[in-house]
C-alpha cells in the first residue's frame, strides 16, 4: 500500500511538473509592427500583445525567445522553442517542414516601395528578406533578386541605391513610407500571397497546437484579433 501510495505521489508530481511546462516563443524582434525591441529591451508589439493573451487564455506559462529569421524554422526543429510567432505567412513550401496553427492575422498585400514611381521593378534589383514568401515571388518575377538577413535592411538598399525596391509586406513598408517625407513611395500593383499568418509547431506538437487553435478561434469571435490588429496596424487594415 506504501508504495501504491509512493507511486500515485511521484505520477502526481509528474503531472504537476508538466502542466507547470514553460512554453517557449520564438520570434524576430525586428519586424514592426508585427514584433520588435522596445526602449526596456523587451519584445513588443502586435505579436507579443496577442502571443501573450493565447498563452492566457490556453492556460500556459510562456516565456520569449528571439532569434534570427534566416534560422527561425531550424531552431524550433532544434529544440530551441517550441512555437515560431513572428510575422510568419502560411505556404505550402514551410508546412512540408512545419505544422501551422490557423491564422491569427488574415492574408494581406504585399507591395514594392521604391524612390521614385518610375521605377523598374519587373527586370529591376529588387530587395527582399531572406526565406520570405516575398523573395520567393522576386525570385520568379523576372527582377533581379537582392536578399537581406534583416528587414531593415532591405528598406536601406532603396535609400542607398543597391536596389531600385523593396517587397515586402504591405502593413511593414506602410510606416516607412508615411514617415519618409516623400523620399519613398509604393510603386506598382499589390499582390497577395499566403494564407495569412500563423504560428509555427514542429510535427509532433499537435496537442500544443490545438491549444493554441482553440485560443485563437476564440479571439477571433470575441473581437479580440480585430481590435489588435486596428491598434497595431490601423483602421485600414484587413481584418476577420
Amino acid at each position: 500500500m506504501k508504495k501504491l501510495l509512493l507511486a500515485t505521489a511521484a505520477l502526481a508530481f509528474v503531472g504537476g511538473m508538466a502542466s507547470a511546462q514553460t512554453i517557449r516563443l520564438g520570434t524576430e524582434g525586428a519586424y514592426p509592427p508585427f514584433n520588435f525591441i522596445d526602449d526596456a529591451g523587451n519584445v513588443a508589439g502586435f505579436e507579443r500583445e496577442m502571443g501573450d493573451e493565447m498563452c492566457k487564455r490556453a492556460g500556459l506559462t510562456c516565456e520569449w525567445v528571439t532569434n534570427d529569421w534566416d534560422s527561425i524554422i531550424p531552431n524550433l526543429q532544434s529544440g530551441n522553442y517550441d512555437v515560431i510567432i513572428a510575422g510568419m505567412s502560411i505556404t505550402d513550401e514551410r508546412e512540408e517542414v512545419l505544422d501551422f496553427s490557423e491564422n491569427y492575422f488574415p492574408p494581406a498585400a504585399s507591395a514594392y516601395v521604391a524612390a521614385s514611381a518610375d521605377a523598374d521593378v519587373k527586370t529591376g534589383t529588387v530587395s527582399a528578406q531572406v526565406g520570405t514568401i516575398q523573395a520567393g515571388y522576386v525570385a520568379e518575377s523576372g527582377a533581379t533578386l537582392l536578399e537581406f538577413a534583416t528587414p531593415d535592411e532591405t528598406i536601406g538598399a532603396v535609400r542607398n541605391g543597391e536596389a531600385v525596391a523593396v517587397f515586402a509586406d504591405k502593413d511593414f513598408l506602410r510606416p516607412a513610407v508615411d514617415e519618409s517625407a516623400g523620399a519613398l513611395v509604393f510603386v506598382g500593383e499589390d499582390v497577395q500571397l499566403g494564407g495569412g499568418v500563423g504560428l509555427g509547431f514542429r510535427d509532433s506538437d499537435d496537442e500544443l497546437r490545438e491549444k493554441f487553435n482553440v485560443a485563437i478561434k476564440s479571439m477571433k469571435e470575441d473581437g479580440t484579433l480585430n481590435a489588435a490588429i486596428e491598434k497595431h496596424f490601423g483602421p485600414e487594415s484587413k481584418k476577420f
